[in-house]
């Protein structure tokens, strides 16, 4: 359960700018989790969040994810460099061309970044679908891996 909301947390904050622990409280609450205000103090500990000045109000604060990357997505991003050669989108389905036989190799990089907006990938020898939540996420993930790309 710990980690399913802790997942879920990463997730929200990830889609909405959330400003504070209440906020996020009433969020897990809405989506069935049995949470109190201490409970979600310590997950932000644990998940190592901290808040950054607001992208669209002025004068508020969201929760980030602040952690630097694990030496683990050290690796699925050598995969990716290596074995990615384009993306193209189609709405809320990212399609990528890899080397040829490294297509589920690079989703498996993929799924491991658990990237929010990522519900899931289908690879084939030098093809792979990603599902994402919504077209402007799709272009988010394009983002995120062009940039994890050139580093």
């Amino acid at each position: 359960m710990k980690k399913s909301r802790q997942t879920r947390i990463v997730e929200l904050i990830g889609m909405h700018e959330i400003e504070t622990q209440e906020e996020l409280v009433e969020r897990l609450r809405g989506e069935g989790y049995d949470v109190t205000q201490a409970t979600v103090s310590r997950d932000i500990r644990e998940l190592k969040l901290s808040k950054v000045p607001s992208e669209t109000e002025k004068g508020k604060q969201k929760y980030i994810v602040t952690h630097r990357v694990s030496q683990m997505s050290d690796k699925y991003i050598r995969v990716l460099r290596e074995g990615l050669i384009s993306m193209d989108m189609a709405q809320n389905i990212l399609v990528a061309k890899t080397v040829s036989g490294m297509a589920m190799a690079v989703a498996a990089a993929v799924d491991g970044l658990n990237m929010p907006e990522v519900v899931g990938t289908i690879a084939g020898d030098d093809t792979i679908m990603m599902a994402i939540r919504t077209t402007e996420d799709t272009v988010t993930v394009m983002q995120k891996i062009n940039k994890m790309i050139d580093g």
